[in-house]
Formats: structure tokens, C-alpha cells, sequence
């Protein structure tokens, strides 16, 4: 039997209004919305489903991680922030609606990062991968606290995000992390900036550089995460990866976004992405 956490029973499902909807670079847009039932429970890793209104193509709805949690002037979340790549027709026609235009959401729905203690949190992002980090980092900064009732979470010594992206006109929100303090790395596979090559490159020079013992959380392709895994194995540093597999409903009932885990006996099994997920120990996936 699972645990009743592995249930979305505590997601709320409505009709919200979307506040702003702006460019951040290439293809990327932030998008802003008003839904202090959701804001005030979700946690960093978490993710929402939305669906646009009276429409059946797209006919489901689509996975999308929290960036953030606004708050007002007293410090109570009152909204989301979401960061989104345009890649598909969902995205496309979320990308034009304006201000004041309704959405359909539902969440906050997984299980989010664990709040465990560490003294370097090196948080790995390839492409929209760095989405669920800026709430995380903020998090772990001891700038914010995040579910109902709010988490506690051990302060980190040093945050650093490894950003990888295809090129530099698709960096987007690098400001929004070292505003808090987080120490930003890049790399682009075209060398337009930052270093010329892979974001694991990053990654293996910052926790061989580390004086202090690292963690370090993943989402970005799965290649790059696999790789990341690998990575941290060798390096003996402790990795929870975040999974981007693709979902229906985002509840556990569909079955469609389902990963191969290892399980203790060293046998597998079936879990799902959505409600035992999207965040697991790096060591228990099989890419």
C-alpha cells in the first residue's frame, strides 16, 4: 500500500486568470497567475497541470513546474509564477493569451524535492530544466518557506546553479537566481556563453572544486540527467533527479507516465511520475 502522500488529494482544481504572460528569451515565457490555494501549499518540485477552458485541441492538459510563489506585501503566497518553453500547441496558444485570459489548473500535484540538509547545493538544469531550482534555491537561501504548514529547511552554505542551454539567446530568469545569492555557471553548446560544451562539465568541476560535501538535484533531458547520475555515482555525491516524463492527468490515474525503479531487493517496478515522483533518487532510475 502506499503512502497517503503518493495521492493528489490535496490538489485544488479550478478557473484562474492569468496575470502576466511575458517574454523571458527565446521561446520562454513567464507566466504569472493568481491562485493563493495552491500557492499556499506548494513546494519547490512540485508541479501544476493546466488546460486552457472550453477547448479540445489540446484536449489534456500539461504538466508544468513551479518557478515560484508570488507573495503580497505581508508575505502570504497569493500566486505562482511558471516559466514555460513554446515547443508544441499547448504552448503555443498559451504564449498568446493576454492578461485577464482564464486558465484551468489544477495542483500543487508530486512529491517535490526533499527538504534534506546540505552544506553545497549544486542544482544541475539543462534547457527549461532549471525551472523547479529558483523556489528550491530560494528555499535552501532560508529567503522563503514554501507548503502548509511552511517546511523547514536547513540553510545551505553555497547554492550554484549549472545552466546549460543550446545557445545564449535561450538563458532566461539568470538574474532571477543570482539575485538571491546563488552562484550562476552556464554553459551553451555553441560557446555564446559561458563554457563551450556539456552542463555535466559544470557539474564536475563545481563538486571537485567544493570544499564542503555536496548535493546535488537534476531536470533537464534525459540524457543529461542519466549522465548527471553517473556523474554524481563517481563523485560519491547523494543526487535526486526531477522527471520531465510526459502525463495525462497528473492525478495517478492514467498510468501514462510510468518509470522503471530499482526497489531495495534490488528488483523493479513500475511508479508513476505524477504522485510518487516526479522527484527520485537518482540511483533508484533507469535511463
Amino acid at each position: 500500500m502506499h503512502h497517503d502522500a503518493c495521492y493528489a488529494d490535496r490538489a485544488w482544481h479550478g478557473r484562474v486568470e492569468i496575470e502576466d504572460n511575458a517574454a523571458m528569451a527565446r521561446d520562454t515565457r513567464r507566466l504569472r497567475l493568481r491562485a493563493p490555494e495552491i500557492a499556499r501549499r506548494i513546494v519547490p518540485g512540485q508541479f501544476l497541470m493546466l488546460r486552457l477552458p472550453e477547448c479540445n485541441d489540446p484536449l489534456l492538459g500539461r504538466p508544468l513546474a513551479l518557478y515560484d510563489t508570488v507573495v503580497d506585501a505581508a508575505g502570504t503566497p497569493v500566486g505562482l509564477e511558471i516559466v514555460y518553453l513554446v515547443v508544441g500547441r499547448m504552448t503555443r496558444r498559451l504564449a498568446s493569451l493576454p492578461p485577464g485570459a482564464p486558465l484551468e489548473i489544477w495542483g500543487p500535484l508530486g512529491n517535490g524535492f526533499p527538504p534534506l540538509p546540505t552544506e553545497h547545493l549544486v542544482m544541475a538544469g539543462g534547457g527549461i530544466g532549471h525551472t523547479p531550482f529558483l523556489a528550491l534555491g530560494r528555499e535552501y537561501a532560508a529567503l522563503r518557506r514554501y507548503g502548509d504548514p511552511p517546511r523547514t529547511v536547513p540553510p545551505a552554505k553555497k547554492i550554484t546553479l549549472c545552466y546549460g542551454v543550446r545557445s545564449a539567446d535561450f538563458l532566461a530568469g539568470v538574474e532571477d537566481f543570482r539575485s538571491l545569492g546563488i552562484d550562476v555557471v552556464i554553459s551553451t553548446d555553441d560557446g555564446s556563453a559561458g563554457h563551450r560544451g556539456l552542463v555535466t562539465e559544470l557539474v564536475r568541476r563545481v563538486v571537485e572544486d567544493s570544499p564542503a560535501p555536496c548535493r546535488i538535484v537534476c531536470c533537464g533531458p534525459e540524457p543529461m540527467m542519466d549522465a548527471t547520475a553517473r556523474l554524481a555515482r563517481q563523485l560519491g555525491a547523494p543526487c535526486q533527479v526531477s522527471l520531465e516524463s510526459p502525463m495525462a492527468c497528473g492525478l495517478g490515474i492514467c498510468f501514462s507516465c510510468v518509470v522503471k525503479v530499482r526497489q531495495g531487493d534490488g528488483t523493479w517496478d513500475y511508479r508513476r511520475a505524477c504522485v510518487e515522483g516526479p522527484v527520485f533518487d537518482a540511483e533508484s532510475i533507469e535511463f
